[in-house]
């Protein structure tokens, strides 16, 4: 059995096309890339030997075997362990938003569902709704129909969109999507159900969706005053 984790790795720029590389040679055949930039002082960069240059992101849905598989090559291969290379980390899933949608995330890599027994009890959820190019305002409609306050857009690349066709019946385009959504617990299934049966695979959106457990937030008063904390 395997617990299921988003991974997050970040890199220069400069060094995208090697990562994209060994992720795909590695049998990640899903992820997504977008650019970001370090904000680090002056004197961390001179500790840890870094440039404030523009950064590579890659976000990946990875089975427990296959991060320690992507683990091992990261450090061996790609040498991220060495000041100025990078950082990759995993954070466990909650729940994903379909069978198929699951399948193709992480296509071949083997995976049996467990008994999910961390992090249980959480009062809020991220979730990751990932849809074509140009979807924002008809998905964040869907969670806000729904429940969901807001939500914050990254524009994004997917790797391994090819093989839709095989695993959710349709083809995707490669350009993205990626919508974060900040949501009480008890509302994560019903704004994930409204984003699948209004913009899910049978729309012209094509959105997958799944969520992530949050152990402590700042700044959402008002849900949590909804709540009588």
């Amino acid at each position: 059995m395997s617990r299921l984790y988003m991974m997050a790795a970040i890199t220069n720029r400069n060094m995208k096309a090697q990562f994209k590389e060994f992720f795909e040679g590695s049998g990640q055949s899903v992820f997504f890339s977008t650019t970001g930039r370090g904000t680090a002082s002056s004197e961390a960069l001179d500790y840890f030997g870094l440039e404030a240059t523009e950064k590579a992101v890659f976000l990946a849905v990875v089975t427990g075997e296959m991060w320690k598989k992507l683990k091992r090559g990261l450090i061996t291969r790609m040498h991220i362990d060495v000041p100025g290379t990078g950082i990759a980390f995993v954070i466990p899933l909650s729940s994903i938003g379909g069978k198929r949608e699951l399948q193709f995330l992480i296509q071949d890599q083997e995976y049996e569902k467990e008994e999910e027994t961390e992090l249980k009890g959480t009062k809020y959820e991220l979730l990751i709704a990932i849809a074509n190019q140009g979807s924002i305002d008809t998905v964040m409609d869907a969670a806000r129909s729904a429940g969901a306050a807001g939500g914050t857009v990254i524009h994004a690349k997917g790797t391994g969109m090819e093989g839709a066709r095989k695993f959710l019946g349709v083809s995707v385009a490669e350009e993205k999507e990626m919508i974060f959504i900040v949501a009480r617990a008890e509302q994560k299934n019903r704004i994930m159900k409204t984003i699948m049966e209004k913009t899910g695979l049978d729309s012209k959106e094509k959105a997958v969706v799944f969520s992530l457990p949050v152990t402590g937030t700042a700044g959402i008063r008002a849900m949590e005053e909804d709540l009588r904390i």
